[in-house]
């Protein structure tokens, strides 16, 4: 899951709440414990524009908790207990973008995202324009752009990445294109 960010780095000893099928709250536990049980958690994708409208990607560093050295045209990441979907996007994009006084990012969609077998996690859509200089965290980011959307289209056959990042992009067009996609809210 796109730990795309978290304030924390990779640390297994952030404690994250546990949601039910509902994104209902059922308990909390350390985000590795999460990782390692598969248990169901909140997490944030934020798409960030920049004042021409081209989308901010990179690639995560191989030291990441999970999918290291992928793609991701998202910043955010896992959604720390007692903490709301709005915050959290707000925190994990000024984190990741290395900024401070970002707008707060607007809410698009949430979706249950399933990984095929490991576990499942409630994932809001976010998007945010980002017109100040960014300052990617050196331990998070290995390399970003702003690249314009049709170049980022053309990537995805042949960049690596981030599973949840990837659907939450497709489920974002679809959006977008007024059809939506099954599941969302």
């Amino acid at each position: 899951m796109s730990d795309s960010g978290s304030g924390s780095g990779t640390s297994a000893d952030e404690v994250l709440d546990i949601v039910d099928e509902n994104d209902r709250v059922i308990g909390q536990a350390p985000r590795g414990e999460a990782y390692a049980r598969g248990l169901r958690h909140r997490c944030v994708f934020v798409l960030a524009r920049d004042a021409e409208d081209r989308i901010f990607v990179h690639r995560r560093t191989p030291t990441k908790l999970v999918f290291p050295s992928l793609y991701d045209m998202f910043v955010g990441g896992v959604v720390g207990a007692g903490e709301t979907y709005d915050d959290a996007a707000l925190r994990e994009a000024e984190e990741e973008l290395g900024v401070a006084g970002l707008p707060r990012p607007s809410h698009l969609f949430t979706f249950l995202y399933d990984d095929g077998g490991n576990g499942t996690w409630w994932s809001a859509v976010y998007e945010v324009r980002c017109e100040l200089e960014v300052r990617p965290q050196a331990e998070e980011v290995a390399w970003h752009a702003f690249l314009p959307e049709d170049e980022v289209r053309r990537r995805l056959g042949t960049w690596e990445w981030v599973p949840d990042g990837l659907a939450a992009y497709e489920r974002l067009r679809a959006y977008r294109a007024g059809r939506g996609a099954g599941g969302d809210r």
